[in-house]
């Protein structure tokens, strides 16, 4: 596999931009976490940091993807990205105030999460308009690293920021930086998209996405394997208790924390990028999400750092095949028109395995501790997988990506 995809300009600026964009949420990320642990010192707090995310992607996750497919995808993730770098500099204003009301920070949030109901559909459909189909699978695979870069990027530099300046403001303040650079490139790019579909609006078109997935079992069986592997073997909300109270990190080590799975994801993009997945992809991605779980129950054991680090890392690895298995399949086997709103239902999957997932971890570590929890997310992630192979026998045939077996 080859640097094909970026002979594209389109391509280059595309990246570029949702680098910044990535690494600024990425940093706000960590800074959040931090700040409101550190305000109330209780699990559940960091739970509802999820939940009132996700909660606005759930319930506008329709509108979201008919959105994306009615609208020209390029302006629409321009005005998303200028909506995010807003969100950021109301969370600055709040720290730089010292305005300690948690209520206030879950009000900012569930705005970020509006925005990122519509964020979501229209950056990952506009990828397909710049570059040729023959050259997607490639394009995927370097979206893929270039999203886990910086992803590594964004949550060690939030660290570093937070431990030195021992406050949030400033880190608020570069992510708002960055998103407004990624607001300036993309708006570079030359590709419009205009109007996909074009049938007048309906409850038809608005639940086409939803029909398309249900019917499609190899799909079906990807995103939700992702969805309840994460959901309950993520504990990235728990690491801000795990740096402080059990590891004794502090911010800049949960800053490596929040980076090493995304290094480790960043490593497996590169290697499938040049050595992609040939045969048997299906079978590879199950053993894959397996390993996370183990990896998930070797990081609630530690109490060493540096092995938690690698935990950390090889979760990220592992889970980046079932990341670059489902994208893979979404994106080749959906029509150019419906990429909107299949795009938005599984984001709504990927929104419950992330966002309510914290809120999962937030809620068990509060029951019994979040040794335990994690403990627990683990063991139950190895679980599904057994189900799903058994219940997805269709996934568990697929052999390329690119042409997934008969259901």
């Amino acid at each position: 596999m080859s640097h094909e995809a970026f002979r594209y300009r389109d391509y280059r600026r595309y990246q570029a931009s949702r680098f910044l964009n990535t690494i600024a949420i990425q940093m706000q990320s960590v800074a959040v976490g931090w700040h409101v642990y550190d305000l109330t010192h209780r699990p559940l707090d960091l739970g509802y940091v999820g939940l009132v995310q996700f909660l606005p992607m759930l319930s506008l996750s329709l509108l979201a993807g008919h959105t994306a497919d009615r609208f020209d995808r390029r302006r629409v993730f321009r005005i998303c990205i200028l909506g995010l770098a807003t969100c950021s500099l109301l969370l600055c204003a709040a720290s730089y105030f010292g305005l300690r009301s948690v209520a206030a920070i879950y009000a900012i949030l569930a705005l970020y999460g509006t925005v990122r109901a519509f964020y979501g559909p229209s950056g990952s459909s506009l990828l397909t308009h710049v570059v040729p189909t023959e050259v997607f699978p490639n394009a995927v695979a370097w979206s893929s690293t270039v999203w886990q870069m910086a992803a590594i990027s964004g949550p060690a530099i939030g660290g570093a920021i937070y431990g030195v300046t021992g406050r949030p403001v400033a880190v608020y303040a570069t992510s708002c930086a960055f998103a407004l650079a990624s607001f300036a490139l993309l708006g570079t790019m030359e590709v419009r998209t205009g109007r996909m579909e074009t049938r007048a609006a309906s409850a038809e078109t608005l639940l086409a996405g939803v029909r398309y997935i249900f019917r499609h079992k190899v799909i079906l069986g990807s995103i939700s394997l992702d969805l309840f592997a994460v959901l309950l073997g993520g504990a990235v909300a728990l690491l801000p208790i795990f740096a402080r109270d059990i590891l004794h990190a502090g911010p800049r080590g949960l800053g490596l924390l929040r980076s090493a799975p995304a290094f480790g994801a960043a490593t497996m993009a590169l290697l499938v990028a040049y050595r992609p997945l040939r045969r048997r992809a299906g079978a590879v991605m199950l053993a894959c999400v397996f390993a996370f779980g183990v990896a998930t129950v070797v990081f609630a054991l530690s109490r060493v750092f540096a092995l938690s680090l690698v935990a950390l890392y090889v979760a990220g690895a592992t889970d980046m095949v079932s990341v670059l298995v489902r994208s893979t399949l979404l994106q080749v086997t959906t029509p150019s028109e419906m990429r909107g709103r299949v795009s938005a239902v599984n984001q709504v999957f990927i929104g419950a395995s992330n966002e309510l997932g914290e809120f999962e971890s937030g809620t068990t570590a509060e029951l019994f501790g979040p040794v335990r929890a994690a403990l627990l997310g683990g063991v139950a992630t190895c679980a599904v997988v057994a189900i799903w192979a058994w219940r997805f026998p269709a996934l568990r045939r697929v052999d390329r990506i690119d042409r997934p077996a008969e259901e």
